[in-house]
C-alpha cells in the first residue's frame, strides 16, 4: 500500500486544498497521514476524516515583525523538526504533500531529513513566507496563478501551473437545502459575506452598519468567524454563522453575489461557480499583500470588482455591492469562458510520479 502525508495549516486557507486531494488518495487506497498543530483549525477540519490519522506537532509562526513571542518561537520549530522527524521517519511515507503554512516547514525539514519526495503546493499569486522556506527543500512546486513561477526562485526544483484545486462538493450544492436551512425563501436575492475562517472584523462592522440599506434589496448571509456573532442583531433579513462546512455549499449554490477576502482558494471556488465577487483584500498593513495582488488579477480578468479596506464603510459597501448585482450577468459571461483545469488530476498524478517505490 502506497502512503501520502499531508501537511499544511494556520487557516482554512493552508487545508482546503489538502480536503480536495485526500478524497482520491483514500478512493485509490493510498495510506493517509497528515502532520499539523496541536490547535490549530486544520486538526479541527482533517481529524475528523474517516481514513486519515492526524499527527500533532510543536509550531513556531513566523513573524515579520517584531514581537517577543520570536524569542521562544524558534525553539518551537526546532521542537517541531523533530517530532515530524520521528513521525516521518517511523510511517516512511512514498511522499508528502505540503499546502504551506508555518507549520509546514517543520514538515518539509523532516521530511528532507528522511529524502522522502516532497511536493509544494502555492495558492496565491507570490509565494508566503513558509513556503518561501520550504521550497528549496521540495522537489517539486505546483502553482494556482501562472504568474507565480515568476516569483519562485527554484533552481532546479521543477515548477509546474496546476491551476486551481477545487473540492468537488463544492459543486454539488442545492438552493433548495441552503434556504432551508437558513430559514429563507425565494423573494429576494442573496448576497453571501464571508471574511475568511478567522473573520474580518473590519468587513463585519461594515455590513452590521449598512444591514438596513443592504436587506432593502438582498437577504444577507454572514460567515462572520469565530467570536464574531452579534446576538443583538435582530433583522429578519439577516443570518450570521460563525462558520459553516457541510452546508457551504448548499450556502453557495442559493448565493447571488458574494462579498469576500481574496484568499486564493476561495476566490477560484468562486469563479468554478460563477459566482460575482466583490473583493476586500487584507491590505499592507494587515499582511504581506498577497491578497491585493490575488484580487488584482481577477479584478484585470473581469471576474470581480475590488473595494480596499481602507475605503471600506456602509455608504461604500452599499455602492458596491449594489453595481455588483445590477452587472453580475457581465461577470458570469466572463468567468463562462475562463478555461478550468483538472488540477486534482494534474497533482494527483504528479505526487504518483515522483513517490518512492
Amino acid at each position: 500500500m502506497k502512503s501520502i502525508l499531508f501537511t499544511g495549516g494556520g487557516s482554512a486557507g493552508h487545508v482546503t486544498v489538502n480536503l480536495a486531494l485526500i478524497p482520491k488518495f483514500i478512493a485509490d487506497g493510498w495510506k493517509v497521514d497528515y502532520i499539523g498543530s496541536v490547535d490549530g483549525i486544520e486538526r479541527r477540519l482533517i481529524e475528523p476524516l474517516e481514513g486519515v490519522t492526524y499527527h500533532p506537532i510543536a509550531t513556531g509562526k513566523l513573524r515579520r515583525y517584531f514581537d517577543w513571542r520570536n524569542v521562544k518561537d524558534p525553539f518551537k520549530v526546532v521542537k517541531g523538526v523533530m517530532q515530524a522527524y520521528r513521525i516521518i521517519r517511523r510511517l516512511k511515507p512514498n511522499v508528502v504533500f505540503s499546502k504551506g503554512g508555518f507549520v509546514s516547514v517543520p514538515v518539509v525539514m523532516g521530511a528532507r531529513l528522511n529524502k522522502t519526495p516532497i511536493l509544494i503546493h502555492e495558492s496565491d499569486l507570490t509565494p508566503g513566507l513558509a513556503n518561501r522556506i520550504a521550497m528549496p527543500l521540495a522537489t517539486g512546486i505546483c502553482t494556482t496563478f501562472p504568474e507565480t513561477s515568476q516569483y519562485i526562485k527554484a533552481g532546479s526544483t521543477e515548477v509546474r501551473h496546476v491551476g486551481a484545486v477545487i473540492r468537488e462538493e463544492i459543486r454539488q450544492g442545492d438552493a433548495q437545502r441552503g434556504r432551508a436551512f437558513c430559514g429563507l425563501n425565494a423573494s429576494k436575492p442573496v448576497l453571501l459575506v464571508m471574511g475568511g475562517s478567522l473573520g474580518a472584523r473590519a468587513i463585519n462592522a461594515a455590513v452590521r452598519s449598512a444591514l438596513p440599506e443592504l436587506t432593502r434589496r438582498f437577504y444577507v448571509v454572514h460567515l462572520c468567524g469565530k467570536g464574531g456573532l452579534d446576538p443583538n442583531l435582530n433583522n429578519s433579513s439577516y443570518r450570521q454563522y460563525e462558520y459553516v462546512q457541510e452546508e457551504l455549499p448548499d450556502l453557495l449554490a442559493m448565493t447571488d453575489i458574494v462579498v469576500t477576502r481574496a484568499g486564493s482558494n476561495s476566490i477560484y471556488e468562486f469563479l468554478s461557480l460563477q459566482l460575482p465577487m466583490l473583493l476586500i483584500p487584507l491590505s499592507k498593513q494587515q499582511s504581506r499583500g498577497d491578497q491585493l495582488l490575488n484580487a488584482a488579477s481577477f479584478k484585470e480578468a473581469g471576474y470581480a470588482e475590488v473595494l480596499e479596506e481602507e475605503q471600506l464603510d456602509a455608504h461604500s459597501l452599499v455602492d458596491e455591492v449594489s453595481k455588483l448585482y445590477d452587472e453580475r450577468h457581465n461577470y458570469r459571461y466572463t468567468m463562462r469562458r475562463h478555461s478550468q483545469q483538472d488540477a486534482i488530476s494534474a497533482v494527483y498524478e504528479w505526487i504518483g510520479g515522483i513517490a518512492k517505490p
